[in-house]
């Protein structure tokens, strides 16, 4: 490759070159970029077209050295050739899509910011689905209590009605109607509708970021461009110097190239290592609301399918509470059905509470991680 080439030629007529592949400063640099030619097929084409013009040159050049002498063709060759390796470097520049440069981290703290906002919305639903279940239990004792007056007045039948106190808990019960009213319905809409719009935003920019890492590979490429391009140019100035016998012009050419020629490729590694942090930065804070979203919305299902169960129980015994209080030759009736929903009617609160505490500690958990997340991004 480039490297090894530059090495392989210093050891003919201009010594200079020796110093320049082998020195320390930047012989590191230089077998990286080897062993990225052997892993990138892209960068091994770029690297033949150097070596190619490159050759071209100094072949342009040797002959120039024999006859003592440099020709205005020799001097047209190593322009042209610099001029066609800039633009190899551009062409590569262009083809990499640099957009991460162009902008901040505008985006991920808005995203930032309507996890927070939302995960407070959906904190509220938790807060009014409690005082719903707080009514639940309250139907639930009167219809409980409706089972006991049916149980002791079945013991004492005396002419006339026999069920009243049984009779007006069930239209206690009817009057109670159902603990889920249309405002928290709306509530649980809004709140799942903004934690699915969350997480499409949060899949659209990780699947952004996603693209990005596996275009590392590419911006890598475009760092050993930029370093082998650096390095030819040096090498071929070296070489005009070298040819025009102007030892003094040598020793100034290396001496004021050699440390930007030795700092370009760690300068080049510098920045495809911050880039690469801030790019795994941003997908650990995107991950963390991505997780924390979908658990969160994985508990307003069972929410959801928790709050439907129960308002199917709430209707059969309200059907049946009706059923009674318009024929009370009915009550037993009524009341063996209500008996046969009324231990599922509790355990569904029960779940339903746990599932409500279990969102609310999910979604103060999630917001811990992502303020963890956040303090750590690098500024």
């Amino acid at each position: 490759m480039m490297g090894a080439q530059s090495s392989r030629m210093g050891r003919g007529d201009v010594p200079t070159l020796i110093k320049m592949g082998t020195h320390s400063v930047y012989a590191d640099d230089l077998s990286s970029y080897e062993a990225a030619c052997v892993e990138d097929p892209n960068l091994q084409s770029f690297d033949a077209t150097i070596q190619e013009r490159t050759n071209r040159v100094i072949s342009s050049l040797a002959e120039g050295v024999e006859v003592r002498s440099m020709s205005v063709d020799s001097l047209k060759e190593m322009t042209a050739s610099l001029l066609e390796m800039n633009q190899e470097v551009v062409k590569v520049i262009l083809e990499c899509r640099q957009d991460i440069w162009n902008k901040k981290d505008r985006e991920l703290f808005s995203l930032v910011g309507d996890f927070f906002e939302n995960s407070l919305h959906t904190l509220d639903f938790c807060n009014a689905l409690d005082k719903c279940l707080r009514r639940a239990r309250e139907r639930q004792i009167i219809i409980k209590s409706a089972i006991t007056y049916f149980e002791e007045e079945s013991q004492n039948e005396v002419e006339g009605s026999v069920y009243l106190k049984t009779l007006q808990e069930l239209k206690n019960f009817k009057e109670a109607g159902d603990p889920f009213t249309e405002e928290f319905h709306q509530l649980f809409q809004s709140v799942y509708s903004q934690q699915a719009s969350m997480l499409k935003k949060l899949l659209s920019r990780k699947h952004k970021l996603d693209k990005k890492l596996q275009s590392l590979k590419t911006l890598k490429r475009v760092s050993n461009v930029i370093f082998v391009a650096a390095f030819v140019s040096v090498l071929i100035f070296s070489v005009v110097a070298a040819a025009i016998s102007a030892p003094p012009v040598v020793a100034a050419v290396a001496g004021a190239l050699a440390v930007p020629i030795g700092s370009v490729g760690k300068w080049c590694n510098s920045l495809f290592k911050k880039y690469e942090n801030a790019i795994r930065s941003q997908r650990e804070v995107i991950s963390s609301m991505q997780v924390g979203t979908l658990i969160t919305l994985k508990d307003l299902d069972n929410i959801r399918l928790c709050v439907d169960k129960l308002e199917v129980e709430i209707e059969s015994m309200l059907q049946n509470a009706v059923f009674a209080i318009g024929n009370e030759d009915a009550v037993k009736l009524a009341i063996d059905e209500i008996k046969k929903r009324i231990e599922h009617f509790s355990d569904i609160i029960e779940t339903l509470s746990e599932q409500a505490d279990k969102c609310s500690r999910e979604i103060r958990r999630a917001r811990t991680v992502v303020i963890q997340k956040i303090i750590k991004y690098p500024g």
